[in-house]
C-alpha cells in the first residue's frame, strides 16, 4: 500500500510574487495524483512535527527563529532566497510532520512506502539556518526519527535534486548509521557536493556537468551510487525527490526527461525490496516547471505504487 501525506497549509506558505517555489508547485501535484490511476492511494493529512522531533536535527535557536517568524501579512525574508508568510510556520511544521509520520507508518506495517506532497522542501536547511527555500530539514527530521524512535541501525537517504542537499549532508556527515547519496549538477547552487566529500564515510556525492542528460544520470546511479546502497543494506530507504533535473526546468541545465524518474525510483525500491522489507518513504523537494514536475511527479509515485 502506498500513502499519500499533504496537508492544505502547504498550499498556504507564499514567498511571494514571482517566486520560483510557489504555491502552484504543490497544486500542479496534487492535480496529477487526482487521476483515477492513482485512486488506490491512501490520502492522509500530515501531523505537525513536535519541537523534540525537530531539535534532533536543528538548533533552538533556529527552530524558535522559524516557529516565532508570524508575519500579520506579507513576507518576511530569511536570505536572498527564502522567505516566510503568515502560514509558512504552520506549513514547515507539517511537511516536517508528514515525514515523521510517514516513517512511522512503514515501520509499523500500515503502509509499505509513501509520498511526502509537501513543501516548503528541505534538503538545503542545515541544523542552524533556513536555506535554499527550505526552513527544516524534513528528510533528516525523518531519518533522525527512525534512528531514535525505531532504533534503526542503518538508514539510506537517496538525493536525486538537481541541486545538491548540503543540509542534509551537513546534519549527518558524521552519523554513520545514515548513508547519504546524492546525484546533482556542479556547479550550481548551493556549491556543494564535490566528490571528495566523504564525511564519516558515509556522504557518496556523484556530481553532473551542466547538459549532462539521461545517459549520464543512469551511468552515475548504476556504476556509483546503487551499488554503495546495496553494499549499506539499508533498513529504510528515504527519498529526497526533486524533479528539477527536468530538461524543461528554468533553474538548471540537466537534461533528464519524465522516463528517467520512473528509472530512478523502480531502482530504488528494490533496493528497499531487497534490504528493507519494502519500507521507502519519498518527499517531494524541487521541480519548478509546472507540467514538467506534473509528468515527474505521476511517474514516481506509478513507480512506487507498482
Amino acid at each position: 500500500m502506498l500513502q499519500l501525506y499533504t496537508h492544505a497549509v502547504c498550499l498556504q506558505h507564499d514567498p511571494g510574487p514571482g517566486h520560483a517555489e510557489s504555491p502552484a508547485r504543490l497544486r500542479a501535484v496534487l492535480q496529477a495524483l487526482d487521476q483515477d490511476r492513482f485512486a488506490v492511494l491512501d490520502r492522509i493529512e500530515a501531523p505537525r512535527a513536535t519541537r523534540e522531533q525537530l531539535l534532533r536535527v536543528h538548533t533552538a535557536a533556529h527552530v524558535d527563529r522559524i516557529l516565532s517568524t508570524l508575519p500579520d501579512s506579507g513576507t518576511v525574508r530569511l536570505d536572498e532566497d527564502t522567505l516566510m508568510s503568515p502560514a509558512s510556520a504552520e506549513a514547515g511544521l507539517r511537511a516536517a510532520g508528514a515525514l515523521v509520520a510517514a516513517v512511522d507508518a512503514v515501520m509499523q506495517g500500515a503502509a509499505t512506502r509513501a509520498f511526502c506532497a509537501v513543501r516548503p522542501p528541505g534538503h538545503h536547511a542545515t541544523p542552524d539556518t533556513a536555506m535554499g527555500f527550505c526552513l527544516f530539514n524534513n528528510i533528516a527530521v525523518a531519518a533522525a526519527h527512525a534512528l531514535t524512535s525505531h532504533g534503526l541501525k542503518r538508514v539510506a537517504i537517496a538525493d536525486f535534486d538537481v541541486h545538491h542537499g548540503n543540509g542534509t549532508q551537513d546534519i549527518f556527515q558524521r552519523e554513520p548509521r545514515v548513508l547519504f547519496i546524492s546525484s546533482h549538477q556542479s556547479p550550481l547552487y548551493p556549491g556543494t557536493g564535490s566528490a571528495g566529500e566523504h564525511g564519516a564515510g558515509n556522504i557518496v556525492n556523484a556530481p553532473l556537468s551542466p547538459g549532462d542528460g539521461s545517459y549520464e544520470f543512469r551511468e552515475l546511479w548504476d556504476g556509483a551510487l546503487l551499488p554503495r546502497l546495496h553494499a549499506f543494506k539499508p533498513q529504510l530507504v528515504l527519498v529526497s525527490a526533486g524533479f528539477d533535473a527536468h530538461r524543461n526546468d528554468p533553474l538548471a541545465d540537466i537534461r533528464l526527461q519524465t522516463e528517467d524518474y520512473a528509472w530512478i525510483t523502480e531502482r530504488l525500491v528494490d533496493v528497499a525490496r531487497m534490504h528493507a522489507g519494502g519500507r521507502l518513504v519519498s518527499t517531494l523537494e524541487g521541480g519548478y516547471d509546472l507540467a514538467a514536475l506534473a509528468a515527474s511527479v505521476s511517474a514516481h509515485v506509478a513507480a512506487l505504487i507498482d
